[in-house]
């Protein structure tokens, strides 16, 4: 493996450890706090089956750019995308979601184990950030969960202080 890869397993572990530790911290009621309001709202819950669906898809297209494929499709809809997977996820209880995106991490890792050196520097459209390379897909896989957790914490500070009773 080389040094690159060996940088961004390090960094995609370190994430997802950070990623379990936020939502096992979660008492019952924090996991209904809106995260975001817009385009829909999503909670907690909803954020983790993001989680699980944004890095399946991301790896997939990670893996097609660094097989000399474009990436996401012209005309790729992440709202939509989004929106059909909180659909295809709603049911699925809160323990199988964080087992589903620990195992969605374990096969991001093992992709980046086996990732020549010269397929890090592939570049292939992100749907969000546009063309950028793989190394830079694989980091934004990371960046992507800490910005979202990030948001998350956030939140249930802020729910948790309004909620405390006058002194």
């Amino acid at each position: 493996m080389s040094d690159r890869a060996a940088k961004l397993v390090s960094r995609l572990r370190k994430g997802i450890e950070k990623t379990v530790e936020a939502f096992g911290s979660l008492e019952s009621g924090e996991w209904d706090v809106v995260v975001y309001a817009e385009p829909y709202p999503w909670n907690a819950r909803d954020l983790l089956a993001h989680f699980v669906s944004a890095e399946a898809g991301l790896l997939e297209l990670a893996q097609d750019v660094a097989a000399g494929g474009p990436g996401t499709p012209e005309g790729f809809d992440y709202d939509e995308f989004n929106a059909r997977e909180q659909r295809r996820l709603a049911h699925a209880p809160r323990e199988q979601l964080l087992d589903d995106l620990i195992a969605a991490r374990q096969a991001t890792l093992k992709r980046v184990e086996t990732l020549e050196e010269t397929a890090l520097d592939r570049r292939g459209y992100h749907p969000a950030l546009g063309e950028i390379t793989v190394e830079a897909f694989l980091n934004a896989i990371y960046g992507h969960q800490l910005m979202h957790i990030r948001d998350l914490v956030r939140v249930v500070d802020r729910a948790k202080a309004t909620a405390l009773p006058a002194s």
